[in-house]
């Protein structure tokens, strides 16, 4: 477990944490006294699990910024991808930078900056973090998709798949509910959709199966970090896609992916509250 009073602290290099939300792994590090701006070979080096630390992440924990002072943040989260790309969300790193600073703060409440907005976050337990993620949108041109298209049913020209769902958590997310998941291979038919020009920052892709009114399985192929065992943004994505198709009249899912579950609740006001498990792995210097 990590000792509070170490966190942040450069004894023999750069001090960091190793976690993961179910299986999605991060290096997380502190630069509120001591600023770290990694080129995208550090980042690279890092992230590879053969030469560096190893994770699909690296976040910098730092100040808040002015506006996220006067809207009571701790820190600011900043996310970058193992391509080096700057990422607005993500819901599984969420959680563990929460679970680090109400560790370190002593609190069971915190709320985080990010490029996507405020996140109150809240311990839900023994390793488990709420986080309420934000507003959902299916607004074309807060996604931001190239031209104006129907958001609801898109069709993107693949018959496995059929027609999406596309919408925005702060990060862009294409969303495919399909009746067998495991008949889809998603690493083959991702890439491509990624670099789709209706698409200029490029978008997460999701495949869903519903298998009940209360339950999903998802599996989710993420800008710059591939095929992942589990999404917290892409998680609240598909549920908010499932109830705007009419595919669940439930405000709350248990979302199964590859690593394990969440609950996703979307609230009336189209906020999406995201609650999952933290874990713990190794503290070190690099």
């Amino acid at each position: 477990m990590l000792e509070p009073s170490s966190f942040g602290q450069n004894v023999a290099g750069r001090y960091f944490v190793k976690m993961h939300g179910l299986h999605n792994h991060f290096i997380i590090t502190d630069g509120r006294l001591e600023a770290y701006k990694p080129d995208v070979a550090e980042v690279v080096r890092l992230c590879d699990r053969h030469i560096g630390v190893g994770g699909d992440q690296l976040v910098v924990i730092e100040p808040p910024t002015q506006i996220g002072q006067k809207g009571g943040a701790e820190a600011f989260m900043r996310i970058i991808n193992v391509d080096g790309r700057e990422v607005e969300a993500c819901g599984n790193a969420t959680r563990c930078v929460a679970w680090l600073l109400m560790d370190e703060q002593a609190t069971d409440s915190i709320v985080i900056e990010t490029l996507a907005g405020l996140i109150e976050c809240n311990r839900a337990g023994e390793y488990w973090v709420q986080c309420v993620m934000g507003r959902l949108t299916t607004a074309w041109q807060d996604i931001p998709l190239a031209e104006a298209r129907d958001t609801l049913h898109l069709d993107l020209g693949i018959d496995a798949l059929g027609d999406a769902v596309v919408l925005n958590i702060g990060n862009p997310h294409v969303v495919f509910f399909v009746d067998d998941l495991s008949a889809i291979d998603i690493e083959a038919l991702a890439p491509g959709l990624q670099r789709n020009p209706l698409f200029p920052d490029e978008v997460n892709v999701g495949v869903a199966q519903i298998t009940s009114a209360d339950h999903m399985h998802l599996t989710v192929y993420e800008r710059g970090a591939g095929l992942t065992t589990a999404c917290g943004s892409g998680a609240c994505a598909a549920v908010y896609a499932a109830q705007l198709r009419g595919l669940t009249s439930e405000s709350t899912l248990t979302v199964t992916m590859p690593a394990g579950d969440m609950t996703i609740e979307i609230r009336d006001d189209s906020v999406a509250v995201m609650t999952g498990p933290v874990a713990h792995c190794f503290s070190g210097y690099y």
